[in-house]
């Protein structure tokens, strides 16, 4: 049974093949490319469910690709990177990517993620079929509506642009409204998997909220930091 169709684009070729090896064994129908410009061509042509995307490719880095096909679909991107520095974990994030592993890393870890990324996503196509009940009504708070039906998010009347992963993020904490929670709870909850580790996904994605719903994003007054927890939706 084939359970998503998954793009591994790494351009050590040893890897790739052990990357397709493991996804083909947890049931996924895997597509691969060794360079940046494949990736693209492939990722436009056979639409995958999720992306696996290296940060250090020849000719188009994984960075770029990142930031073109973010604009082009909604799928997982999870980078690999064999950079330790925060920077480039962070650019990948901004950019729009969900997640990140660094190199080297456990495959078994790999392939959790990308279950649980599939999951989410299969849930969140189930959750748009139209249906009697209509889902969640809007929750407008002050200046700012989400509309978890429409994955749409307005403040004063006028849409944000937010990746995937940024309206996930944030209408998981507006429909908590008031309840603080800790960075491992979210990244289990908005991204589906425990992760007992580098919760600096979180920090990003709450970062670059922030700099899309906050008046002043240096003092924010809707998405808040509780020192030593985690964070929370006042609003």
């Amino acid at each position: 049974m084939v359970d998503g169709k998954v793009l591994a684009v790494e351009d050590d070729l040893t890897l790739l093949e052990l990357l397709a090896y493991s996804l083909k064994k947890e049931g996924h129908h895997v597509l691969t490319a060794t360079d940046g410009a494949e990736a693209i061509e492939v990722a436009r042509a056979e639409k995958p469910d999720l992306i696996i995307l290296d940060l250090m490719l020849p000719g188009v880095d994984g960075l770029e690709v990142c930031r073109i096909l973010r604009k082009e679909t909604a799928a997982p991107i999870v980078m690999l990177t064999a950079k330790t520095a925060e920077i480039d974990k962070i650019v990948g994030l901004e950019l729009g990517a969900d997640d990140y592993v660094t190199k080297p890393f456990s495959m078994r870890e790999l392939m959790a993620r990308v279950k649980a990324a599939l999951r989410r996503t299969k849930m969140m196509r189930q959750e748009d079929l139209p249906s009697a009940d209509a889902g969640p009504a809007p929750i407008r708070i002050g200046e700012l509506e989400v509309d978890f039906a429409q994955h749409r998010v307005l403040l004063a009347g006028s849409a944000v642009e937010l990746s995937p992963k940024e309206f996930d993020l944030l209408a998981f904490l507006v429909k908590h409204r008031h309840q603080v929670f800790s960075r491992d709870h979210l990244l289990e909850h908005v991204w589906g998997y425990e992760y007992a580790g580098d919760t600096r996904t979180v920090d990003v994605h709450i970062r670059w909220l922030r700099q899309k719903i906050e008046d002043d994003p240096p003092r924010p007054q809707r998405l808040l930091t509780v020192r030593g927890v985690g964070y929370k939706f006042e609003g």
